[in-house]
């Protein structure tokens, strides 16, 4: 077994340093059509109303599996051949939504709320875009026992993109327009666009060139009965589409790994819906929120992350996955005494550290695991469906949060939500016992 020294030195490694840089330019646009946009949308004098169906921008991301398999198997034109499939994409993925940006910074929000929000919708569909490319990079550059580093690399960039673009633009618009804070925030992208065009094209590997195969056999196969274009689309669409489900479906407890990706995250994210109005519930300010869950709690988010990567490079994904999740819990539980002690900002302190942490810990180890799932032949696309399978848990399953701390105290609320992860440890402990890894010790 690795030492915790051997462990952590992954992190200087130069593609995990990369990961990092990419992560930020991942984060960044996300809040460029969440919260920061509502407040741009609240000054600008929109109403409440349609400020809500703006939130309807965001789809692209919920549904980004649906054209993966085009990042996936089709080539760029020129661009491919100079700087290999993935760094392609992403420049392509890059130069568009540093445009869509640019586009959206142009609009005015009162006069055309429509532009607007076409502009955000491509801003969201182009940065659903990238982060696609950028998973698959991830996943394909890194070793098995790096991914638990990589996850947190990608934590790291992913949560200083969204500082940027949440408490940065903040600030950048007390000094300049709302106009101009995109237009800077647009030009923040090019780090992401730098960052790809100094890093290295990930190996292919024998099971991509496998699926190449097979796809020039079953275009060869077809082709004897029907139009040779129309052979090489069904043949390209069977191998694009169909095989990486195929693939996934053919490993034993496939089911199980599907209802353990919906559950693991199912108590943080039931806590998350309601934690905002908890706060104010206890008397909390803004000022108080914003400095204790915001800026410090994202510095404990983020070496909660790094931890869970150390972690994961030393004692392997399922044993890191379990701890993690048990310590999650007792983050959830401390929000419990929170509710009992009240309006204490001490308390919240520790209450942040503990929950961030653990959540941050959580998430490389959740995020490594679903990098181990993925066939490199089928990378982005198989990603793509598997965080869309997480974020039907964020955002349907814990759509019964509000109804439930309507009806009991808040202590209550918590100790629900900390009992809404035990499915998914139950889950992932018949999932070690059934399937075992394969090495019982990373490295």
């Amino acid at each position: 077994m690795k030492s915790w020294l051997d462990a952590a030195k992954v992190y200087a490694d130069r593609r995990v340093l990369i990961i990092v840089l990419l992560g930020f330019s991942s984060g960044l646009p996300l809040l460029l059509v969440f919260s920061t946009l509502s407040v741009w949308l609240k000054i600008e004098g929109v109403s409440l109303t349609a400020i809500g169906l703006f939130s309807l921008v965001r789809t692209p991301y919920t549904f980004k599996f649906l054209w993966a398999p085009v990042i996936d198997r089709l080539p760029v034109p020129v661009l491919t051949g100079l700087l290999g499939r993935r760094r392609s994409w992403a420049l392509v993925a890059q130069v568009a939504l540093m445009a869509s940006i640019f586009a959206m910074a142009s609009t005015s929000p009162a006069e055309n709320p429509g532009m607007t929000a076409l502009f955000a919708l491509l801003v969201a569909f182009t940065s659903a875009s990238q982060d696609i490319v950028i998973d698959a990079y991830r996943v394909e550059v890194l070793a098995d026992d790096e991914q638990g580093a990589g996850a947190g690399a990608i934590v790291l960039g992913y949560r200083a993109g969204m500082l940027s673009a949440g408490a940065g633009a903040l600030w950048l618009a007390a000094v300049f327009t709302w106009n101009q804070v995109y237009v800077i925030m647009g030009a923040l992208v090019a780090i992401g666009m730098v960052t790809i065009l100094f890093a290295r094209e990930p190996d292919t590997g024998p099971s991509l060139a496998a699926a190449e195969a097979e796809e020039q056999r079953m275009a060869s196969h077809l082709a004897s009965g029907t139009a040779p274009w129309l052979a090489r689309i069904l043949a390209w669409l069977y191998e694009g589409v169909i095989a990486p489900f195929r693939d996934f479906m053919s490993h034993s407890g496939w089911a199980a790994v599907l209802a353990f990706i919906a559950l693991y995250k199912l108590g943080e994210s039931y806590l998350g819906v309601m934690a905002g109005p908890f706060y104010i519930a206890m008397g909390f300010s803004t000022v108080e929120i914003a400095n204790v869950t915001k800026a410090f709690g994202l510095g404990a988010i983020i070496v909660g992350g790094l931890i869970g990567g150390i972690l994961v490079n030393r004692i392997g994904i399922m044993r890191s996955l379990m701890i993690c999740g048990v310590l999650q819990i007792a983050g959830t539980l401390m929000f419990v005494i929170q509710a009992k002690v009240g309006h204490n900002v001490a308390m919240l302190v520790a209450t942040i550290t503990a929950e961030n942490v653990t959540s941050g810990m959580a998430t490389s180890a959740f995020v490594a695991y679903l990098s181990s799932l993925c066939n490199q032949a089928y990378t982005a696309t198989q990603y793509a469906l598997l965080s869309s399978v997480t974020a039907f848990s964020r955002d349907v399953l814990s759509a019964t949060a509000g109804l439930v701390a309507d009806q009991i105290a808040w202590s209550g609320f918590f100790l629900i939500s900390a009992v809404a992860a035990v499915p998914g440890l139950l889950v992932l402990v018949w999932l070690m016992k059934k399937y075992p890894p394969p090495e019982t010790e990373p490295g």
